[in-house]
């Protein structure tokens, strides 16, 4: 079983937390009965999303731009584009694009 999504059939979403953002759903688990989740996001500068805790294990690819991750150890880390990030579930983690222009972040959640 297999589901194709064209660039015109992703679909917006509001995500709990998030700010300055406009987030596109790609692919949902229920597509092909699998455990994958996969959206894109556009980051307006200063956009991003508040400290919360990953429900699921999630990897951050930034397309274009720049996002900071920050943690609640106090420990943070700049992506740029190409760059990419792997949060186990239970991490809290905030994200904010920290650039001057707006960023793409590709967000996988298993």
């Amino acid at each position: 079983m297999y589901k194709v999504t064209k660039a015109n059939e992703a679909y917006r979403y509001e995500a709990p937390g998030h700010f300055d953002v406009r987030t596109t759903r790609l692919h949902d688990p229920e597509d092909v009965g699998g455990a994958v989740t996969m959206g894109l996001s556009h980051f307006l500068p200063g956009g991003g999303a508040e400290m919360a805790e990953a429900k699921k294990e999630l990897v951050y690819y930034i397309i274009k731009g720049e996002m900071t991750v920050s943690f609640d150890d106090g420990s943070s880390v700049k992506l740029e584009r190409g760059d990419s990030i792997h949060i186990a579930a239970g991490t809290n983690r905030a994200i904010e694009n920290t650039g001057i222009a707006s960023a793409q972040m590709l967000v996988v959640l298993v």
